[in-house]
């Protein structure tokens, strides 16, 4: 079955296409700019946040939420940057803010519900097995795994037709969707999300994970970090918390699950952690999508 696209179809094109018409909010460059100069003081950080009265309710919320475990109540931007720092607090403003990008996906490829809730469960599973193997900065892997699929989106907004043609074929032959992809379209919606992130300015640690999640041993500088996504997108499409384009369980790697170095049996300890978290921060990061 050929597909009808009669143009060709590369990554490129569609990166540009896609940035034409999504763009991030123009705070988060802000944002980045303002946390990258020296000279910023935590207020003037504090200050941007605060301009997007939505953004900060639901960071406050995510900063009060099981995700972080504070002890303290954190009723301010200027606290939240204090505890949960400045880098980390720049993540979960791209995660906050990236749901409401995406308008307009037809609901019969792409149900946004089920969509955002495989990768916020992504996004918090592969964090807590970040925790579980003491790597810093972990709300990098919430928003890698949170973003993972972005390029599902990404092609159902730009070639309809294309990902409609693509899930018929998966539901016809039960073929791994990503190889699907790379056989009809010479690459896949991994690739095609890190393409667009690193168009976006979004740091190469969130961009790489993303672009290899399927091919893990395809990174090269993140090679932990999109291990990590490779496996919690594994676990998420197992438990079935929430569903993309892709149906069935994807392969795992087992060099990825070798470089990680983790014990089957710590998973099921990962999974009881995650649950309550998933549920709590997809029902507040939903909350701001149609702000």
């Amino acid at each position: 079955m050929a597909l009808s696209d009669p143009l060709p179809l590369t990554l490129g094109q569609l990166v540009e296409e896609t940035s034409t018409v999504y763009s991030l909010p123009m705070f988060y460059e802000r944002l980045n700019e303002t946390i990258n100069h020296p000279r910023s003081s935590i207020d003037d950080i504090s200050k941007i946040i605060t301009e997007d009265q939505g953004l900060t309710a639901r960071l406050l919320r995510l900063a009060n939420s099981p995700m972080f475990g504070c002890y303290a109540r954190v009723d301010s931007i200027t606290k939240a940057v204090t505890i949960i720092g400045t880098q980390q607090l720049r993540d979960l403003a791209l995660a906050a803010s990236v749901m409401g990008v995406f308008k307009g996906i037809p609901e019969e490829l792409l149900n946004m519900t089920s969509f955002w809730r495989h990768c916020i469960a992504c996004g918090i599973i592969a964090r807590s097995l970040a925790i579980y193997r003491r790597e810093t900065n972990v709300e990098r892997l919430f928003v890698a795994g949170m973003l993972h699929d972005v390029g599902q989106v990404v092609l159902a907004a730009a070639r309809p037709e294309v990902i409609r043609e693509l899930l018929e074929e998966q539901r016809d032959t039960d073929r791994p969707y990503p190889e699907l992809e790379r056989e009809r379209l010479g690459f896949d919606h991994a690739g095609l999300g890190g393409g667009l992130l690193k168009k976006w300015k979004i740091p190469a640690s969130i961009g790489e994970p993303v672009a290899c999640h399927h091919y893990p041993g395809s990174a090269e500088q993140f090679r932990i970090e999109t291990a990590l996504i490779h496996l919690a997108d594994i676990i998420c499409q197992t438990m079935e918390f929430g569903q993309g384009a892709e149906w069935g369980v994807p392969p795992l790697d087992e060099s990825a699950w070798e470089r990680l170095g983790l014990s089957p049996h710590m998973l099921g300890t990962v999974l009881k952690q995650s649950e309550s978290q998933i549920s709590e921060t997809f029902a507040i990061l939903s909350g701001g999508a149609d702000d």
